[in-house]
């Protein structure tokens, strides 16, 4: 059964720096695609960023150069390093997964995704 579990959200000031990670178990293959959604108060969830099987990297708009994805295959785990956070980032942030290494589902957003993890709460305060 394949799951994903996030951590290292939490809270922080307008200006810092947070790293999330997610840990992919149940798969026995380490290559295929992950990235990350969020989820505001009262907003839809949308896409953050995501990395292909082979570390291609792909990412929202919004995050203008802040974010960046990584992913160690030894681990099955991927990472978004978040720097100069705004409180406009305040959100429940998601790692998702195809089953597929390559980015096309990503382009689809959320219906693109065949696994979820739980999210974790970034709080940015003002």
């Amino acid at each position: 059964q394949v799951q994903l579990v996030e951590s290292g959200g939490g809270l922080v000031q307008a200006g810092g720096s947070l790293r999330l990670s997610c840990a992919d178990s149940g798969r026995t293959f380490s290559g295929y695609a992950m990235g990350w959604f969020r989820q505001a108060p009262g907003k839809e969830r949308e896409f953050v960023a995501a990395i292909s099987g082979g570390g291609i990297k792909y990412y929202a708009g919004f995050v203008e150069g802040r974010f960046t994805i990584s992913r160690d295959n030894t681990k099955n785990a991927v990472y978004l390093q978040m720097n100069n956070l705004k409180p406009e980032d305040t959100a429940v942030y998601s790692c998702a997964a195809p089953s597929v290494r390559d980015l096309a589902p990503f382009f689809r957003g959320i219906s693109g995704m065949d696994y979820w993890g739980k999210g974790t709460l970034v709080t940015v305060s003002s």
